[in-house]
């Protein structure tokens, strides 16, 4: 049985940001692009984040990654304890292409606009990682995309508020927690759980009453849920 999620946190939860990681290498790769910013490794010292992400940072395949609403993705390291157990070798920050490796604020359970403060950035989650072709070539798993998908554990994108500097170290504290109570994972595991529209109709009336700003992809989801 899989081990139950973190349940979201509540404004004042505090965890740490344990590793800021961003593109070491440019690796080939069978994509169509022809290579992959995936390989991402942490840094020390601060880092500015602004509204496209990391300092430094790039993304290889921009129609499908990057942008002001995927600026950062972030990893939990309880997430990565779980897939370092099922795999049998320690899943290092940034081998998931994470720019984050937090511990004691779960990225996978984070509220759907949430804010953290993460040094002096603040930051708002928008929306679950999808597990693609690239991500399956990079950990060279058998039947990678469909194990990270059944195992409800992605991670969470986020934009950017508030320009600002991160580094190693940083306290990440949850500064706003919007009332729909929808987490990341409820929703990517909502259409196999058939929650789907429920959930959607509690997002679309937090967004029409100004809690949250979805995301195009989150929002057009969310639309083609209810209908």
């Amino acid at each position: 049985m899989t081990p139950a999620l973190p349940a979201p946190a509540r404004p004042g939860a505090t965890g740490e940001l344990l590793a800021v990681c961003r593109v070491h290498v440019l690796l080939p790769d069978a994509g169509t692009v022809g290579v992959t910013a995936i390989d991402k490794r942490p840094v020390e010292g601060p880092v500015k984040v602004r509204p496209l992400g990391l300092y430094a940072d790039v993304q290889a395949d921009r129609a499908h990654h990057g942008g002001e609403e995927q600026a950062v993705y972030a990893y939990s390291q309880e997430d990565a304890d779980h897939w370092s157990a099922e795999l049998g070798y320690e899943v290092v920050p940034g081998l998931f292409g994470e720019n984050f490796r937090t511990r004691g604020v779960a990225a996978s359970g984070a509220l759907i606009g949430e804010r953290w403060q993460v040094g002096s950035a603040v930051l708002e989650v928008t929306q679950p990682r999808t597990p693609c072709a690239t991500f399956a070539r990079r950990l060279g798993e058998d039947r990678w995309v469909k194990r990270f998908t059944d195992a409800n554990r992605t991670g969470a994108y986020l934009r950017v508020v508030t320009p600002g500097e991160v580094q190693a170290g940083d306290t990440v504290e949850v500064v706003r927690s919007p009332s729909h109570g929808v987490s990341i994972a409820d929703w990517f595991g909502s259409r196999a759980a058939g929650t789907a529209a429920d959930l959607a109709a509690r997002l679309l009336a937090s967004q029409e009453a100004g809690e949250v700003r979805l995301s195009a992809e989150m929002l057009e989801r969310a639309e083609r849920a209810v209908r």
